[in-house]
């Protein structure tokens, strides 16, 4: 992987990321989620980000996605660059459409209105949702949400694509198709962030791979190689 400067893409600098707590169980009534993070996402690539619950998995994501802001450090993209966070914990507005929830989606991830008004027929083929994609999301059942806010992630068309584990939407035939297409954007050309607990996925899908633990990297690098370190050291923990 080449490391020359115009093929980086996006850069996390010294970061970390954390917040007050109530629980004794942390110092100080300071919760460590990420701590001094360095990395950095090169064009074309797709990267794993692999680790136990809890270790900071999704927080990384969301401070890509300039979702959350980081206590310390930065965290830069490319000039012009767009970004998607793909992921089913992000909500839409319950009282506008399924179209209009597309459309305002596209374009907070950047694209123009004209830009985001062209990617929509493609969202609602995608999505099943057939008539429904113009009614309000408060009818919506969990499984049709689900199926909303994964085609309007896929569907427009960004430059940083950020994926949350997301394939457990709806039933089995949107699941394979949603796979399938899932599978088809990270082979291409599509530069994607891809986060797992799953070694198997990852080791299928990813170029390279930074392993999480305790909110720290404990490796970075060739995915075989990062991913024997992780196997060895949840199998040391019993899992």
């Amino acid at each position: 992987m080449t490391g020359e400067n115009e093929k980086v893409v996006l850069v996390l600098d010294d970061v970390s990321l954390n917040y007050q707590s109530s629980k004794a169980t942390f110092s100080h009534g300071v919760h460590n989620v990420l701590d001094s993070i360095s990395c950095e996402v090169y064009e074309g690539e797709t990267l794993g980000i692999i680790g136990r619950n809890g270790c900071g998995k999704s927080s990384i994501l969301r401070l890509m996605a300039g979702i959350l802001a980081p206590t310390k450090g930065t965290v830069s993209r490319k000039p012009h660059t767009s970004c998607s966070l793909l992921t089913l914990g992000l909500g839409f507005r319950r009282d506008l459409s399924g179209r209009s929830n597309a459309l305002l989606a596209a374009m907070l991830q950047g694209s123009s209105r004209e830009q985001a008004a062209s990617f929509l027929e493609e969202i609602k083929d995608f999505s099943d949702l057939g008539d429904s994609f113009e009614e309000p999301v408060k009818t919506y059942s969990s499984g049709m949400r689900s199926r909303l806010g994964f085609s309007t992630s896929l569907m427009t068309h960004v430059d940083i694509l950020l994926i949350d584990e997301v394939l457990s939407v709806g039933d089995a035939h949107f699941k394979k198709k949603a796979a399938d297409a899932l599978r088809k954007r990270i082979t291409g050309e599509q530069t994607v962030v891809f986060v797992s607990h799953s070694a198997s996925a990852i080791e299928d899908l990813c170029d390279r791979v930074i392993w999480l633990n305790e909110g720290s990297i404990a490796g970075e690098g060739d995915t075989t190689e990062v991913l024997e370190g992780y196997m060895e050291h949840i199998g040391g923990l019993g899992g």
